[in-house]
């Protein structure tokens, strides 16, 4: 498969292969021995959406020989993830950049320390097959379902805007991912603004129509989040996380469809479902840098310009950048 570029907007530069490479390569080398990680006691509690970084792990060979052990729970989406890492129920979860960000300014103690990104189109709004909605400008004075305080509101308040709408032009119905599904089926929602894997399901599956995308509107930078607890007790074990799910995330660019077989193995989702998402995505890690944590500030300061979130925040501070410093981004 080429080398592929992650493509950013602006002036944010590209992130490639090689430079990605760099950030395993630059990775803080850490003993795997017993005294590190007391591998009999150190158990990482994770929380996964829908199998993606389990199966990831699993069929990369990375989950190989862990110096620790890890007690998965999977989630539909970002939210009740961060619940239970605010409860201290989980050590480490994986969620979108905004989700993340609502939870910490309610004062979560939680952290990002690690990352990817996926190319934006697969955030998507979605109608039905035989509705009369063609374009974003159609959106007007409909009922919008999405999840609240992630990418499913951002994603409709920034298309309402870019089409010359006002949020306030159109209803919006805080739903999750499953119960939006059922209403768009139903057509008690009239669109829904979701992501990969639930587009490729809903398009190959249900016929649903897409009517706009996040291109040029977000990042689309999903987070590794970790509590302030786990990342003071558990540091090496996370820290060996996070390189290996990076390491798994390169092998699995040139290995989409053993990994989509496997992740169907895992949640019963439909294989080409899977392999479709993955193909669209193009899910490459990123270290935690200055670039990223401009580029997820200056989203988070739209979303609290569209109310999303409560206040300002400092993105920087929301941050630790010291488990993917080391890489090298030039």
């Amino acid at each position: 498969m080429h080398m592929r570029k992650l493509a950013r907007s602006g002036s944010l530069h590209r992130f490639t292969r090689r430079t990605a490479a760099a950030l395993i390569a630059a990775a803080i080398t850490l003993s795997t021995s017993a005294a590190a990680f007391a591998a009999d006691a150190i158990v990482l509690r994770v929380g996964d959406q829908k199998g993606g970084n389990r199966s990831l792990l699993e069929i990369s060979g990375f989950a190989k020989d862990l110096p620790y052990k890890i007690e998965w729970s999977e989630f539909p989406a970002a939210a009740p993830i961060l619940e239970a890492l605010n409860a201290g129920a989980l050590d480490v979860g994986y969620t979108g950049d905004l989700a993340f960000l609502s939870v910490y300014a309610a004062g979560a103690p939680i952290k990002a320390i690690g990352g990817t990104r996926a190319d934006p189109k697969t955030q998507a709004i979605l109608v039905r097959a035989d509705s009369p909605i063609r374009t974003a400008a159609d959106l007007k004075g409909k009922r919008l379902a999405g999840t609240r305080g992630g990418w499913g509101q951002f994603l409709i308040d920034a298309t309402l805007e870019k089409a010359g709408n006002k949020i306030e032009d159109a209803t919006f119905a805080p739903l999750g991912p499953v119960d939006a599904k059922i209403a768009l089926v139903a057509g008690s929602i009239d669109a829904w603004a979701v992501w990969e894997p639930y587009v490729s399901f809903a398009t190959l599956k249900d016929k649903a129509r897409v009517v706009a995308d996040g291109e040029g509107l977000t990042p689309t930078v999903t987070f590794i989040v970790a509590s302030d607890n786990a990342i003071a007790t558990k540091r090496a074990a996370v820290q060996d996380l996070v390189q290996r799910l990076n390491k798994a995330r390169l092998w699995s660019l040139d290995h989409l469809a053993e990994y989509a077989r496997s992740t169907a193995e895992l949640t019963k989702l439909p294989e080409d479902v899977l392999l479709a998402a993955y193909t669209a995505q193009k899910t490459s890690p990123i270290a935690i840098d200055e670039a990223v944590v401009k580029e997820v500030q200056a989203a988070s300061d739209r979303a609290t310009r569209y109310g999303i979130l409560g206040k300002t925040l400092d993105v920087g501070k929301a941050v630790d950048r010291s488990f993917t410093a080391s890489a090298s981004l030039n």
